[in-house]
């Protein structure tokens, strides 16, 4: 039974990730001391103890959620997995006066409909218990004590309890926001991707509610990412260890650093600008971070050192503008204005990329949410080369 494993027994875990930070979950991974890595498609799987497990959700960027697989094998068709659930061993994870929640994905040919699969889970869940104790667990979709997660890729099943709870990127800073804030895994994600670890002065031109500066001032000073969150899933597990979680938080608040240079918000809207503050606040970072009430199309780069810029701009739902001259005043501003530097920004709209007028020297392909975007980078050259362009 898994509750009476030792505390220092490896067990296979899977992260889930955004598509296209598979790589940067990994090596984060790593860098945490997870054993055996490896790279999936929108996951990443490794070897660890308990104390890894509740490691890996405190301190994962990138992760949505940490999974430990309790159960695999081939389903052929719904009977069929309503079978293999009720041949588990359920006592080992739940009793019946614990509540529980299934979320299922499904991708393939023979189970198409995520949401039946986890009808067909949960009453041969509720069916076996009825049958052996005479009475049933309940289930409780918003706050349940177990949470289990079905995935069903073609006709191989697994069935994991889910440790993190709510996706992780509810870090807890975040009290008000503005109508599309930028999820903040996302986010952190894009921060590490553009190469920045605190290394350099870095300027978000477009900040909105302040995600994009807040997960900077976490990967400079190494702050753990889940540090403001009120609860994991696995603090109602039988084996949740509050001993143990708290060696881990203590030892990872050691590995907090100092950070030299300046990370700085601009955002032109004074509403915004203050919401932005009170969740700096809230993830106790403002010696960190500076915000400004600025238009980026009148600001000029302050200083002669190297700077990063990271953002995501508007992608034109929301304004009454045209996307096409604010992409154009992106790239011009850049290109007057910021020599001396590196500007990364994710957009959706691949009409107004075009439109920046400058030639990215990276391009990646991402989602945000559901939408397709492009991370683009742009690099702004001091002197010889600025003064090329101008000529020519």
């Amino acid at each position: 039974m898994w509750h009476m494993n030792g505390s220092n027994q490896n067990f296979r875990m899977v992260a889930k990730t955004f598509f296209g930070f598979e790589e940067i979950l990994a090596n984060e991974l790593r860098n945490l001391g997870a054993g055996n890595v490896e790279i999936g498609v929108r996951n990443v799987s490794f070897d660890g103890d308990k104390g890894f497990m509740y490691k890996a959700n405190l301190c994962c960027r990138t992760a949505i959620k940490i999974l430990k697989p309790i159960a695999e094998f081939r389903v052929m068709n719904e009977d069929d997995l309503y079978r293999r659930v009720q041949k588990m061993n359920l006592r080992s994870f739940m009793s019946v006066d614990r509540t529980f929640a299934i979320n299922a994905t499904v991708s393939g040919d023979t189970f198409t409909h995520s949401q039946y699969v986890s009808f067909k889970v949960k009453d041969a869940i509720v069916d076996k218990f009825r049958k052996e104790e005479k009475t049933r667990p309940n289930v409780d979709t918003k706050h349940p004590d177990v949470r289990l997660n079905v995935h069903i890729q073609n006709n191989w099943c697994t069935i994991s309890l889910d440790s993190s709870g709510a996706s992780l990127h509810h870090r807890g800073y975040r009290t008000k926001t503005n109508i599309a804030p930028i999820n903040e895994a996302l986010a952190a994600g894009l921060i590490l991707m553009s190469g920045w670890e605190g290394q350099s002065d870095l300027l978000d031109p477009m900040c909105g509610s302040g995600t994009m500066l807040i997960e900077a001032a976490m990967i400079a000073a190494n702050v753990p990412a889940n540090l403001n969150r009120k609860e994991f899933a696995f603090e109602k597990w039988d084996d949740w260890d509050p001993d143990l979680y708290d060696l881990i938080e203590a030892s990872a608040l050691k590995k907090v650093k100092d950070f030299k240079y300046k990370i700085i918000g601009y955002d032109k809207a004074p509403s915004v600008i203050s919401k932005a503050r009170d969740n700096i606040k809230n993830a106790q970072l403002q010696d960190f971070i500076t915000i400004k009430e600025q238009n980026f199309f009148d600001s000029k780069k302050e200083g002669n050192d190297f700077l990063q810029l990271v953002f995501n701009p508007p992608y034109g739902e929301r304004l009454p503008i045209s996307m096409e001259a604010f992409y154009a005043e992106i790239g011009d501003t850049l290109k007057s204005s910021y020599p001396g530097s590196h500007a990364w920004f994710i957009t959706s709209n691949m009409e107004a990329l075009k439109h920046v007028g400058l030639r990215p020297s990276r391009k990646i392909k991402l989602y945000n949410g559901s939408l397709e975007s492009r991370f683009v980078k742009y690099e702004m050259y001091e002197g010889t080369r600025k003064a090329k362009h101008q000529q020519s």
